[in-house]
């Protein structure tokens, strides 16, 4: 049997990113630990440049033609769709998003087998590869980054302009905050970062019935399950797995928050279905406090009304006017609301990022991937084969033709 050739496949969607799946060390230990082979098709974009494969003799290729396999991170240009083979990438399609509608149509159209990240599980449902914890990370740091500037309180570099998560956390020791409150929403990977960078920073976690009660002469910060910010709709007991099957029987719970907030950190998975955050009208109440708004989820025009669009790495940063409706220039007006919605936040750490996805990639997906499939958990990440959807994703069906 021939050996599976798999190419890490160049970055092409713009906004560029610069991660990559597997970095040129683990491309090693696959060649090593499985009868595979590992191409790079060439970048000037990529966190590990071409010279650092070459180095440990991973060939640099043009063409990835030739290719069983090919590994991005976000979605491919559909002009640049090999037909006939395997793709890896964050699709974006599951939810039924309209703009990559055509994408999906391509890929159908191709008889392209794509296995979208998003969606590779273990027995648990609990997925094994994701970027979560970065985002958390540089999103909170982008918080932070954004109240400095806002306020002129300190001069911190971008998480962009530091070389990896060891550069970054040397900025820490410049960050001086009075005593604001600080609240993060959620508890998974993308949270857990974010505290972790506040931990780090030397800011105290305080329980949330403190942080709505008490005053404090040190900034604080606490983090927000579901149970804390919603409310049901009934007198019944808050159940959060009834939270996540059935989140229309819940109401907002978040505007006692809102009242102590100076800077939020949006942490938590969001579906339409769920309650909002707050409201804009909300947002024009005097009590409101909220003033800079790190928006890690980034669900335009989702559970917090200010996120209106999202931002880039280059021009991470724009206000928002609840007064009006409009997202307005950044920092000229301390009533405005400043939002940081940088959509692909762990391209700003690629190095660490895609060090640690590819350990994922590496060690649980691989092995089925290349091997058998015992657990199913490729079966379950493969959306579409032989030019079809496949069973559990049947239900795109009427997005593909157009019908929804």
């Amino acid at each position: 049997m021939n050996k599976q050739v798999i190419a890490l496949i160049r970055e092409d969607k713009v906004p560029v990113d610069h991660r990559v799946p597997l970095t040129p060390d683990q491309a090693v230990r696959i060649k090593e630990k499985f009868q595979a082979e590992v191409v790079c098709q060439s970048s000037t974009l990529r966190c590990f440049p071409d010279q650092e494969y070459k180095q440990v003799n991973i060939s640099i290729v043009d063409s990835v033609q030739s290719a069983d396999i090919l590994m991005g991170v976000k979605e491919v240009p559909i002009d640049n769709l090999i037909a006939n083979k395997t793709y890896f990438f964050f699709s974006h399609t599951i939810k039924k998003q309209a703009y990559n509608r055509d994408l999906l149509r391509a890929i159908l159209d191709k008889n392209i087998r794509l296995i979208d990240y998003e969606r590779l599980t273990d027995q648990q449902n609990l997925r094994v590869v994701a970027f979560g914890r970065f985002a958390g990370i540089v999103g909170a740091y982008n918080g932070l980054y954004t109240f400095g500037k806002k306020f002129s309180l300190y001069n911190i570099r971008r998480a962009k302009d530091c070389f990896d998560l060891a550069d970054l956390r040397t900025e820490y020791a410049k960050i001086k905050l009075p005593a604001i409150k600080i609240a993060i929403t959620g508890t998974g990977r993308v949270a857990q970062g974010a505290a972790e960078v506040l931990d780090e920073v030397g800011i105290r976690r305080v329980l949330a019935s403190d942080y709505l009660t008490q005053d404090y002469k040190e900034p604080v910060y606490t983090q927000l399950s579901v149970t804390e910010y919603n409310q049901r709709k009934d007198s019944k007991p808050f159940q959060e797995q009834e939270f996540y099957d059935n989140p229309e029987q819940f109401v907002p719970g978040f505007l006692p928050f809102a009242q102590q907030t100076d800077l939020l950190i949006a942490g938590a998975y969001w579906d339409s279905n769920s309650p909002v955050l707050f409201r804009r009208e909300e947002m024009m109440k005097e009590d409101f406090k909220i003033k800079v708004v790190a928006d890690i989820t980034c669900d335009i025009e989702g559970s917090i009304p200010s996120t209106k669009q999202p931002s880039t790495i280059d021009d991470p940063i724009y206000d928002y006017n609840p007064w009006n409706d409009q997202v307005v220039e950044p920092y000229k007006d301390q009533n405005t609301v400043s939002v940081m919605a940088v959509d692909n936040l762990p391209s700003e750490l690629p190095r660490d990022a895609s060090r640690a996805f590819g350990e994922a990639l590496l060690e649980q997906v691989l092995p089925n991937l290349l091997g058998d499939d015992q657990n199913g958990m490729i079966a379950r990440a493969t959306i579409t084969e032989d030019g079809k959807l496949t069973e559990p994703y049947r239900y795109l069906q009427d997005f593909v033709d157009g019908k929804e």
